[in-house]
């Protein structure tokens, strides 16, 4: 017979052990928790299953572009709430909450920079904001960032990640899927490179705009890409649908995606395929 007992602990009723904010994140793909600072430094990709997570654009640019060779573009661009759109919250309280926690003015950071030596102008849209959501601003700058290649002859590098249009804006949203096209059209005419990235997700207005558009379109390994969520195409259709649909690997096995390339990959490739444009001319 033990002489002394062990104490029970008992937790505290309604009381659940968090992981503190911003120090650790749980990885969507092996459920595993990975110390932040590791994500940061494999470039948002899990140390564990090798899962592709949501990357900030800064972060994003930083790891494609050359060292202190970025200069952003139209910085000061900022949403207004046209339509004084009403719900659970206005549209001016949802920009102000996300530009709090993102540190962003909108969804996208634009500029030019250096890849490997070759001059490029590049736009890279953040999930982290409104789920990257097009609007009149997001458009605008990304329309601005392909005039500014087409006037500077030089590539053009759309980095997509989107929930789609910006139901906020109604048509104003739906306008700049023409708008960034008809910009893609001209650039185009000049026979200037455009390589359009695709990473998780990539969907709606922007999928059916600008994203599948690029002389090359890469992907990201496992991206959801498509128009409409597997979920509502089922329902609506009511019909099975195929295995993987709307991942980058079936989209490459029917032709819509030209590669799928790892992220810590992904700057050597865009590096060689600049290359391949550049001897052309």
């Amino acid at each position: 017979m033990a002489i002394f007992k062990k104490p029970a602990i008992k937790a505290q009723a309604g009381k659940k052990r968090e992981i503190p904010r911003g120090l650790f994140q749980k990885c969507p793909g092996c459920g595993q928790v990975v110390p932040d600072i590791e994500l940061s430094q494999n470039q948002r990709v899990c140390p564990r299953c090798d899962y592709h997570q949501t990357q900030p654009a800064i972060e994003r640019i930083q790891s494609l572009l050359d060292p202190d060779t970025f200069v952003e573009m139209d910085a000061d661009l900022q949403s207004i709430d046209v339509l004084r759109f009403q719900g659970m919250a206005t549209y001016k309280d949802r920009l102000k909450k996300y530009q709090e926690s993102t540190g962003l003015i909108d969804a996208v950071i634009s500029g030019y920079g250096m890849l490997d030596g070759y001059k490029v102008a590049i736009a890279v849209m953040d999930f982290g904001f409104l789920a990257a959501t097009m609007g009149s601003v997001v458009g605008e700058k990304i329309t601005r960032t392909i005039e500014y290649g087409t006037a500077n002859r030089c590539a053009v590098i759309i980095v997509a990640a989107s929930g789609g249009a910006r139901m906020y804006e109604g048509m104003l949203s739906l306008m700049q899927m023409a708008k960034t096209s008809g910009a893609l059209a001209r650039h185009a005419e000049e026979k200037l490179p455009y390589l359009s990235v695709l990473t998780n997700p990539t969907t709606a207005g922007v999928m059916a705009s600008f994203a599948s558009l690029g002389d090359v379109i890469i992907a990201e390994p496992k991206s959801m890409i498509g128009f409409a969520g597997p979920r509502v195409i089922k329902e609506t259709t009511h019909q099975d649908l195929p295995e993987r649909f709307q991942t980058a690997e079936f989209l490459q096995e029917h032709g819509l995606v030209d590669m799928i390339v790892h992220r810590k990959k992904l700057r050597d490739e865009i590096s060689r395929l600049l290359s391949y444009f550049a001897a052309g001319r």
